[in-house]
């Protein structure tokens, strides 16, 4: 498939899909809280693998459903995979958040002995900074 920026040839075989068909038309993410490094792993809720669901999700949900099938996978893996933008892959993975087929957490930060960082220290270094 081709990019959706790159110039159609003329003798193409396959149709360019432009990304508010993708979308539906919609423009925006109706959710705020997916970044570029947002986790995004496969809800395991029962009955939400079946067929009919399987067949109302667009080949992009499904791709998006196969990719973080084994792992967690950050939105911006997440869209160089399907070779969208970044806007509109937050708008597909909002649906599938939005349908329990998936869910978003945003990824741990562990220091160097695997522990999480004290957030005092956390804190000071934010304050420190402010007061450059």
């Amino acid at each position: 498939m081709r990019h959706w920026a790159e110039e159609p040839e003329d003798d193409a075989d396959e149709p360019l899909v432009r990304p508010y068909t993708i979308t539906g038309g919609r423009t925006t993410a109706g959710r705020d809280d997916l970044t570029l490094i947002t986790l995004i792993s496969v809800q395991t809720a029962a009955g939400t693998d079946t067929p009919a669901g399987r067949h109302a999700l667009q080949p992009e949900h499904r791709t998006v459903l196969r990719l973080c099938a084994r792992r967690p996978v950050a939105v911006a893996e997440i869209a160089a995979e399907l070779d969208l933008p970044v806007s509109v892959t937050k708008i597909l993975i909002g649906d599938l958040i939005d349908a329990g087929r998936v869910k978003a957490r945003p990824p741990l930060t562990f220091t160097h002995n695997g522990t999480l960082p004290d957030m005092t220290i956390l804190e000071a270094v934010r304050n420190g900074l402010r007061g450059l």
